[in-house]
């Protein structure tokens, strides 16, 4: 049989596992691996499985996360990275005090109603008490009520570990009623939700005059 010349000098058409820049294949490589890992967990997720969903070879996703321990870690860290730039960027958000409680707790809400679920990747997957996995969660906590506790020292010259303490307790405070709220609250908007969690926390810190 004869070939078509046109046919033949023709490109092949491009699938989802022609090269692509090495950022996006790993950005691809995460987003499929975060859909695995949210429906079986990390112990019932198979790198085939995450493969198969990337629409990519064995060895492409091997080339970039050589172990699905690997993976899961550089997924995580990438989740809680985007979450403190979420709460940090709604603390700084304003200089008002009252505003910045209002806006952090909304944005803990948002990132529990997330569609893509990344919260359960963070907060209740089945590796949290795994050394590493806690020591990064335990960073992420710490870091996030460090900058809430520095801004309360800063308005109200309460000693630093007093003030570290206060910020650990708002900072428990979002992070539990948003994951209740999420699972248990059925039909609450997010707005009243968050709005009722943050009355909550200003009564609360108000409480502690802001010195001039």
């Amino acid at each position: 049989m004869t070939l078509n010349p046109a046919a033949k000098n023709s490109p092949a058409p491009k699938t989802q596992s022609s090269r692509m820049p090495r950022d996006e294949r790993r950005a691809q490589l995460l987003t499929s691996a975060l859909e695995v890992f949210v429906n079986h967990g990390y112990h019932g997720a198979a790198m085939d499985e995450i493969a198969e969903t990337a629409k990519v070879s064995k060895p492409v996703l091997y080339q970039h996360f050589p172990s699905k321990r690997e993976l899961y870690l550089a997924l995580l860290e990438s989740h809680l990275d985007a979450l403190t730039k979420m709460l940090v960027a709604a603390l700084n958000s304003t200089s008002d005090n009252k505003l910045r409680v209002q806006a952090t707790m909304k944005a803990y809400f948002e990132f529990m109603a997330n569609d893509d679920q990344a919260h359960r990747l963070v907060f209740e997957s089945d590796l949290v008490n795994d050394p590493e996995v806690a020591a990064r969660l335990e960073a992420f906590n710490a870091n996030y009520a460090d900058a809430i506790g520095a801004v309360i020292a800063e308005d109200t010259k309460l000693p630093p570990v007093e003030a570290a303490l206060l910020g650990r307790a708002l900072a428990g405070m979002a992070q539990v009623s948003a994951r209740y709220w999420l699972e248990e609250s059925g039909d609450l908007d997010l707005d009243v939700a968050s709005d009722l969690v943050y009355r909550l926390a200003w009564r609360g810190i108000s409480r502690f005059p802001k010195e001039s």
